[in-house]
């Protein structure tokens, strides 16, 4: 079983990215910041790996999506509204026992220091393999898109995937980036 955590500050579209790759409404989705008070998980389903991933004979894994509340306030350096210390501190767990993460970034309101702290402790001590999405393309303009891939890339040291959950632009990308990693959980 491989597990995905969609990790990100409040509001990002971490449910509504949840609900375009199961094909369904199983998060509940809202303008209102906090809607994900917990961990939502569901089965993706088997995902077919070609035989040069993962073992030589090819075959499927069962992939398992976990969409988590918000980690941060999207305004402020402060966690987020609706999170205890204990729920952060077991939202935390849930993440570091993900093997792998995707990163959403809101693209109208740009990187998140909790988020990018977050994001070199996943990496760098627990060694998870890390997409980095930057949503909601479709809000701003290219120059500030372009700004903030540059910024994303810059601080990140990787290159984000642009993604509209509106467009469905950059969605490809993603779902290959997630089979990508699949192949090296173990």
């Amino acid at each position: 079983m491989i597990k995905v955590a969609i990790i990100g500050a409040e509001n990002v579209g971490k449910s509504t990215l949840m609900n375009a790759l199961l094909g369904g409404k199983f998060s509940e989705v809202s303008e209102t910041p906090g809607t994900t008070k917990g961990i939502i998980k569901r089965a993706f389903g088997k995902i077919k790996l070609p035989k040069t991933m993962k073992n030589p004979f090819g075959g499927a894994d069962e992939l398992v999506l976990i969409d988590t509340a918000g980690l941060f306030d999207p305004e402020k350096e402060i966690r987020g509204k609706v999170l205890s210390e204990e729920k952060f501190k077991e939202l935390i767990k849930e993440i570091v026992n993900a093997d792998v993460i995707i990163h959403m970034i809101d693209a109208t309101k740009g990187l998140h220091r909790g988020m990018e702290k977050l994001h070199y402790m996943l990496k760098f001590r627990y060694e998870k393999p890390i997409i980095v999405v930057i949503n909601k393309i479709d809000l701003v303009s290219r120059e500030e898109l372009e700004r903030l891939r540059e910024l994303v890339k810059k601080r990140l040291e990787q290159e984000p995937i642009l993604l509209s959950l509106v467009t469905y632009e950059g969605f490809n990308e993603l779902l290959k980036a997630l089979t990508y990693y699949a192949q090296y959980v173990e």
